[in-house]
């Protein structure tokens, strides 16, 4: 948090908002007020204040979002949460068990996912991973007090073997744009986040078919796969989870405008 010696006097503060109004930030006064709690002086919130002006996200600007009621740290090139993700969060929290939990987050980014999951749960051993040294780093900061191991690879490639057929709950958020779609996503995103957090393949399922296809090797029977998806992609991504082996449904939440697909490892599997 910032220097709470510090306060903005109001003729400043309208002049931050007016500066970030100008730019197009819809949400000027609300952003203003975040960064001047964070900031410990009037040089350092001016600075933050043209690099928002400038289109960098405002999460970068702090170092931090908030997500599921956590704060989550942020890395510069690391993909950020959005709401709609804490549909996922709130789904994979109804298959917590109260006496042990072992639980991948897959596509892990910043760990957001995996901390929400955790948070309050004492019997849970959390494994993440993601492909991105940046992202890898962050994962580890957001996840150190739940105890988590983050791994930097390829899904499940870097996992210990003795965890396949021992995994409670997989979890994953991995890009689902189709490669076409990237250059119509807002200019933040496109600028600023890494394209491989964004960009899913062709028709935007690749990492789907790859983490679904090996969760049955890794998940316990009745051990559960949720994956985000968009409305538009979720029979899709279903008809992926069956082809896998997979008992799954669709799930959706239209106020955040969120999708996703359930998926449990039968029995027989």
């Amino acid at each position: 948090m910032g220097d709470t010696d510090f306060q903005l006097d109001s003729e400043t503060e309208a002049d931050i908002v007016e500066r970030l109004r100008s730019e197009g930030c819809v949400f000027a006064e609300e952003e203003t007020r975040l960064l001047a709690g964070e900031a410990r002086s009037l040089k350092e919130i001016r600075g933050w204040v043209e690099l928002r002006a400038s289109g960098m996200p405002l999460e970068y600007v702090l170092g931090f979002t908030r997500f599921c009621g956590l704060r989550i740290e942020l890395e510069r090139g690391v993909f950020i949460p959005r709401p709609r993700t804490e549909f996922l969060v709130w789904q994979a929290k109804t298959f917590i068990r109260p006496d042990h939990n072992t639980m991948l987050d897959l596509c892990c980014g910043s760990g957001a996912v995996g901390a929400a999951v955790a948070a309050g749960v004492k019997a849970i051993s959390l494994h993440a991973v993601d492909i991105d040294p940046v992202a890898v780093r962050c994962a580890s900061r957001n996840l150190a007090k739940t105890g988590g191991h983050v791994c930097q690879g390829d899904l499940y490639d870097v996992l210990p073997h003795s965890l396949k057929g021992r995994v409670d709950l997989i979890v994953a958020n991995p890009p689902y744009v189709p490669t076409d779609s990237v250059i119509l996503l807002p200019r933040e995103a496109r600028l600023y986040e890494p394209e491989h957090a964004l960009d899913g393949g062709k028709d935007g399922l690749d990492l789907h078919r790859r983490i679904a296809e090996k969760a049955v090797d890794w998940l316990v029977s009745g051990g559960h796969l949720l994956m985000e998806s968009s409305e538009a992609q979720g029979a899709k991504t279903l008809d992926i989870f069956v082809e896998a082996g997979l008992h799954a449904k669709v799930v959706r939440d239209e106020n955040l405008d969120a999708t996703v697909v359930i998926g449990i490892k039968p029995s027989y599997k």
